[in-house]
């Protein structure tokens, strides 16, 4: 079958590498200081000044409160706490709040004893903790103008939010202005895109650009509707134009297509002087090379809707507590370089302590492993039989499977990675990731397969607790390793990147969340990279813990020295600060004072 490659072209995409040459638009320069100006000083903005840039962005500025205030204290209000309490943990509603994230633990500023849980009595002060002072709402690029310009000019935090659909607490920022882009929902469908400056407007094919507001569920939509597929991801809250694809942009089809960032062809951006710049391998390539993989927010890799796919069911289990279980895990891993050939992608899940009831605990590992352009299910099947052969001589481990064909992507994708209501109910948790990288020649070793599975043995697994991998690298993604991008050179070598997360509640004191913060950088994330050694494979950037210990060279690798230079010529005064984001050394925690001359 002769599958197309759909390409994208990002429009008004944010990002810390924004423009800071020579301005079209001139402004006052901030005072000269090493912090941001905060609202008790003299250089905050004064209301006539909010009041101004409220009417240049067509009156779509507004104060924030944690969403949460409605129901606490003097601005408690029963009807809209209620509606708030029914809609807390729906993940789609609080992606267009601006006084929420996805995690309830990058609202809060446990460090200064500002929180505002749905939880806490009625009586109870609502701090503001990292949610933004103010939000302009932006419908245009035009906006987002204003809104860059007023932050430069009176030197204010600046957080960019698309869905808060963020692991690492970057669309919260204490005491900041935040731009809301959630409204931003232009997509445009193109046969034929030639990239500006592309000698004798040589085209790149199809393409589609998006504005920065648009979630995958509308985008899988929109370009269904022209018999096409983008290869993405499968949360109703990730945002397309977001931070996906600067973070490399993992995908279930990745075996087959290959990174988010492999197939970006240009950025449309707003810049940090208010002026538009374009960023493709014609103008401006090194930002178009730092883009690609450097931390972010854009999106990638869209192939002809019309291929059919063949899914696999593949689940193992044992008696909980029982060896053989890992046993199973270490027989599993050996087998998806195989399957990863074949070009198999998608998702496992292992629970090692599952209770089932009052008195039966469970192991279990259940995948589902996408084969595009397959229709044989029996082809598929034979792919997994050494596995179950394997499994059958460990004794105890029980296996159930079963193939399900699909006539194409898009159907897949509909069926069964956006499947359910769209209201994804899985907001409002507080949780930490911790995840690794895992390459092809580890699991093609058996001293590196016994590596593994004692350091995942080795991990506390409470009841109910559980681990991801993401077969979402391999054929594709290594035979991209000649593409020129700043993604982490450890996914040309990856099979599964793997995560586990921990939780806690509105009770849980400072301390322990401080003391639980401390284990997972000091102990838990250091016995994931013993396994390769810590040199060697990194870290997710989307998917990470948000206290990664020597993020730098987690996220980025070899790359990450060229990537802070290149921060450092387009972004000099770091107007444009993610949480563990390249340059982020340079200032505080909350990115309000600057720690590095």
């Amino acid at each position: 079958m002769n599958v197309q490659v759909f390409y994208w072209k990002i429009q008004v995409l944010y990002f810390s590498f924004l423009l800071l040459s020579a301005a079209a638009i001139v402004v006052p320069e901030p005072q000269h200081s090493s912090c941001r100006c905060r609202p008790h000083e003299n250089c905050w903005p004064t209301q006539q000044q909010w009041s101004t840039l409220n009417s240049t962005i067509q009156g779509n500025l507004v104060a924030v409160r944690p969403v949460a205030s409605v129901c606490h204290a003097m601005e408690y209000d029963a009807k809209t706490c209620n509606a708030t309490t029914e809609l807390w943990t729906n993940s789609v509603w609080r992606s267009a709040q601006p006084g929420a994230g996805q995690w309830e633990n990058w609202e809060a500023w446990p460090e200064h004893h500002e929180t505002c849980y749905i939880e806490a009595p009625r009586n109870s002060k609502c701090g503001q903790g990292r949610i933004s002072l103010y939000s302009a709402k932006v419908q245009t690029k035009f906006h987002v103008q204003k809104a860059v310009l007023f932050a430069k000019s009176h030197n204010l935090r600046l957080a960019i939010k698309n869905t808060g659909h963020d692991f690492l607490g970057r669309s919260t920022a204490p005491e900041s202005l935040q731009i809301l882009t959630h409204e931003m929902k232009d997509i445009k469908v193109v046969e034929d895109f030639s990239p500006k400056g592309a000698p004798n407007r040589k085209s790149e094919g199809p393409a589609v650009t998006m504005s920065a507001g648009v979630q995958l569920p509308e985008l899988y939509l929109a370009v269904a509707k022209h018999n096409r597929t983008v290869i993405a991801g499968s949360s109703h809250t990730v945002g397309a134009a977001g931070g996906y694809i600067q973070g490399g942009g993992h995908s279930p089809f990745g075996a087959w297509k290959g990174l988010a960032s492999d197939n970006a062809i240009e950025f449309e951006v707003v810049t940090a002087n208010g002026t538009i710049a374009t960023a493709n391998s014609y103008q401006n390539s090194d930002l178009f090379w730092a883009l690609r993989g450097g931390g972010g927010g854009t999106f990638g890799v869209v192939t002809s809707a019309t291929a059919p796919v063949v899914v696999y069911n593949f689940n193992i289990t044992t008696t909980g507590g029982d060896p053989r279980f890992w046993d199973a895990f270490s027989a599993f891993h050996a087998a998806l370089p195989s399957l990863n050939d074949a070009r198999g992608s998608g998702y496992y899940f292992g629970l090692p302590n599952l209770p089932i009831d009052q008195n039966t605990t469970v192991s279990t590992i259940i995948s589902l492993l996408m084969f595009p352009e397959k229709t044989d299910v029996n082809e598929i099947a034979k792919l997994y039989e050494p596995l179950k052969t394997k499994l059958k001589n460990i004794g105890g481990v029980k296996v159930d499977s079963m193939p399900i064909p699909f006539p194409s992507v898009n159907s897949t994708i509909f069926t069964i990675l956006l499947a359910g209501s769209d209201t994804d109910s899985t907001g409002s948790l507080s949780a930490l990731l911790v995840s690794r990288l895992f390459s092809r020649d580890l699991m093609l070793s058996d001293r590196g397969l016994e590596r593994l599975t004692k350091a995942w043995k080795s991990i506390r697994w409470d009841p109910f607790s559980s681990f991801t991998g993401h077969v979402v690298a391999g054929p594709a993604v290594a035979a991209n390793k000649n593409i020129d991008s700043a993604v982490n050179p450890a996914w040309r070598k990856t099979v599964s990147h793997m995560l586990f997360g921990r939780g806690w509640n509105t009770n849980t004191t400072l301390a322990q969340q401080k003391a639980m913060v401390k284990n997972m950088t000091d102990v838990e994330i250091p016995i994931l990279r013993s396994v390769e050694g810590e040199d060697q494979m990194g870290a997710y950037v989307n998917e990470a813990n948000g206290y990664e210990p020597g993020f730098q060279k987690a996220f980025w690798g070899e790359n990450y020295h060229l990537l802070y230079k290149i921060k450092q010529k387009w972004d000099p005064k770091g107007l444009f600060i993610s949480r563990k984001g390249v340059g982020s050394e340079d200032w505080d925690d909350a990115g309000l004072c600057k720690v590095k001359a």
